[in-house]
Parts: structure tokens; C-alpha cells; sequence
């Protein structure tokens, strides 16, 4: 396996307010021989952070089913105090184009696939419905498109109305969002005819994402009859990622997705925060406290693995669904 690590943004074309130091990245996994299809991971975090279980743990899964994998650590704000607003689309739109780019470097075949977990699916729904007007002024990757050939949601954001996660959408657009920045961001509303094809899962009892979520968009993508595949399965938290022993007993992988957190906590105990409040350097504070690891918590999760097997399938089921269109 090649893994390596690449920021997508070059000097003094990144500059959102919040980053404290920290630029967008990709952490790629990529096969030694042969040519492979790419898939582009967003890990969820409630617009507030990259969380590592849906990182390293997914990728070394797809890698296994043959493509080539790159894990996006996009742009987040743990302090809500900078709305992120579009950057997150750049990211993801520049993290294609910048794979695309780099297609006979990395290996690459014609398809290249997003997957997005929770808020991290709303960056790639925001990328499927909204691709062209992701425009890049780079030279380089101004001839070169950032529409995905298919978008992977896995419990996913998708609204801000009725059944929308909030905490998502205040990181995303503040406190007080105009009618149409609510409107943009509410993907059901924004599909065309030039959407690519979705898969979507989630699990009937999440309980963050209400379900409605994925099927907001299911019916979306049917009346602008967008190829998709839709699955709901009967029982499962929100976060299941994949669901193997190694996910129950906390065996992620690498946790790198964490780094703009890092940076931004320690910039915020320093006292070099970004408009940030003190009710919210305070609640900072007690969350990110140093304490040492118990490792007494670490124990054999086999039965709880156990109980989720069905949703164990999404990935296989996402797995034909690609061949299926890499084939076309």
C-alpha cells in the first residue's frame, strides 16, 4: 500500500478565518499495482470536527474491495464562531479536481466516487447538487470537473427544515442564516437532472439524524429521475460507520483527521481564538481536557458487533452499486 498525505490547497489560496494553521488535506491509500477506481471519504463530525472513526477504518475497507482511497480532512469549526458557509464545498470540489488532476500518479481509473458520513454526506450531497458552482481559480484545475460520478450518503445531513440537525447547521451558516443560505444548503431542494447517482443508507432509530433525512432526498432524486439506491435498515445508532469488532472495541486507525481540532483548542486555551466566546472557551476547556487513557475500557466487542450484521452489508451493498456504474 502507498499512503501518503497531501494538502489540496496551495500557499495563499486557503484562507478561511478559523483554521489556525491548519489546511485541507487528503490521507491517501492507494493499491502498488494496477490500475483502480478512486472513492473520496468525508468523515461526519457535526460540521465541528473530522471524526476519526469514520476515517482510516472506512478507507482500508474500500481499499480492500479494490479502489484506490483518499480520506478528506475538510474544513471545520469546533469553536462555532466562524460560519463555514462554502468552504467545506471548496474543499471537497478542489479534493476531486486535485485527484483528478493526478490521475496517472495515482493510479487512477475513470471513476472517481465520494462517501460521506452524517455531516461530512451533507459536504458531498452539497458537492452533488451543487458542483457547478464550485468553480476553482486555480489554472490548473480550471478544465477539470469536480462532479463526482457517484455520491456515497451514509446518514446523511440532508435537510435544514423540519428535520434537520441543528448543531450542523448553526457551524455551517451561524446563528442567523438568510432564507436563502437556508434555502442553498437544504439539499432535497437543490437536485437536478445533472445530479449524479446517490446511494444512501441510514438506520430507522437514529438518534441524532432523523431518518427523514435520506428519504427527503430519495424522493428528490426520484422526481428528477436521478439513478439512486436507497436502504433503510430496521435498528442502529447514529455513527455506525462499519460496524465490525474493531469499530465497537475503538479501533479506528490514525486519528489525523483530528488535526484542525487540535490546533484550534490549543489556540483557544492560549487565548488566540477566533471571536470566540467565553461561555465556549469554557465549554472547550472541560471537553479537551489532558487525561490519560483508561485501557481497562478497551474489551472484546464481538456481541455488540453481533447485533448490527445486516448494517455490516452497506458496504458490500455500496461496493456493487459502484461496479455496477463503473461498468457503464
Amino acid at each position: 500500500m502507498r499512503f501518503f498525505c497531501k494538502a489540496i490547497w496551495e500557499d495563499g489560496e486557503y484562507n478561511y478565518a478559523a483554521a489556525y494553521g491548519f489546511i485541507p488535506n487528503i490521507h491517501a491509500y492507494l493499491h502498488e499495482e494496477g490500475v483502480h477506481d478512486g472513492l473520496i471519504i468525508a468523515p461526519g463530525g457535526g460540521y465541528c470536527m473530522c471524526v476519526p472513526q469514520e476515517g482510516e477504518i472506512v478507507a482500508k475497507e474500500f481499499y480492500e474491495k479494490g479502489l484506490n482511497v483518499f480520506v478528506l480532512s475538510y474544513t471545520t469549526d469546533i469553536t462555532l464562531s466562524v460560519p463555514l458557509r462554502r468552504q467545506p464545498l471548496a474543499d471537497i470540489a478542489r479534493a476531486v479536481r486535485f485527484v483528478r488532476a493526478r490521475a496517472k500518479e495515482y493510479s487512477l481509473g475513470k471513476k472517481l466516487f465520494v462517501c460521506g458520513f452524517s455531516a461530512g454526506a451533507h459536504v458531498c450531497g452539497t458537492l452533488a447538487v451543487h458542483h457547478e458552482d464550485a468553480t476553482d481559480s486555480n489554472p490548473m484545475y480550471a478544465d477539470i470537473s469536480c462532479r463526482p460520478d457517484g455520491a456515497i450518503l451514509c446518514y446523511p445531513v440532508i435537510t435544514t427544515g423540519t428535520y434537520t440537525h441543528p448543531s450542523s447547521v448553526e457551524a455551517l451558516v451561524g446563528k442567523n442564516p438568510s432564507d436563502s443560505e437556508l434555502e442553498y444548503f437544504s439539499l432535497e431542494k437543490n437536485v437536478t437532472d445533472k445530479t449524479p447517482p446517490c446511494f444512501l443508507w441510514q438506520t430507522a432509530t437514529d438518534d441524532l439524524v432523523p431518518v427523514e433525512n435520506s428519504y427527503l432526498f430519495a424522493r428528490a432524486l426520484k422526481e428528477k429521475n436521478v439513478p439512486f439506491a436507497h436502504y433503510v435498515f430496521p435498528n442502529g445508532f447514529h455513527g455506525l460507520s462499519v460496524p465490525t469488532e474493531e469499530f465497537f472495541n475503538g479501533e479506528f486507525g490514525e486519528p489525523y483527521t483530528m488535526e484542525q481540532v487540535r490546533l484550534a483548542v490549543s489556540a483557544v486555551k492560549a487565548g488566540k481564538g477566533v471571536n470566540v466566546s467565553a461561555k465556549r472557551k469554557a465549554e472547550l476547556e472541560a471537553q479537551f481536557q489532558d487525561k490519560p487513557q483508561d485501557a481497562s475500557q478497551a474489551q472484546d466487542k464481538k456481541n455488540e458487533a453481533a447485533q448490527y450484521e445486516d448494517v455490516r452489508l452497506w458496504t458490500t451493498l455500496a461496493d456493487k452499486w459502484m461496479k455496477r456504474l463503473q461498468a457503464d
